[in-house]
């Protein structure tokens, strides 16, 4: 069982730290949700070169971009 302690650190289990093949230094994303916490561990480069196929559309500015993108979203949720 891990102890938060005064400087509000808690230090991982050995063997927890070995199954996730987490090291020192690593960064995580900490996600809050209804008193639960969750460690996402950050992979350097993991999404490098996903979006690279896509070419940028130079008849439409970023602004018209955004806001197309807050049009589409707001329709999907109504």
């Amino acid at each position: 069982m891990a102890t938060l302690s005064s400087k509000r650190q808690i230090t991982l289990p050995k063997e927890l730290c070995d199954k996730a093949d987490i090291h020192p230094g690593e960064q995580f994303r900490i996600l809050e949700h209804n008193g639960h916490i969750t460690l996402i561990k950050q992979r350097g480069n993991a999404s490098a070169g996903v979006l690279q196929h896509l070419k940028m559309r130079a008849d439409v500015t970023d602004s018209e971009s955004r806001d197309d993108a807050i049009d589409v979203g707001r329709t999907q949720r109504a």
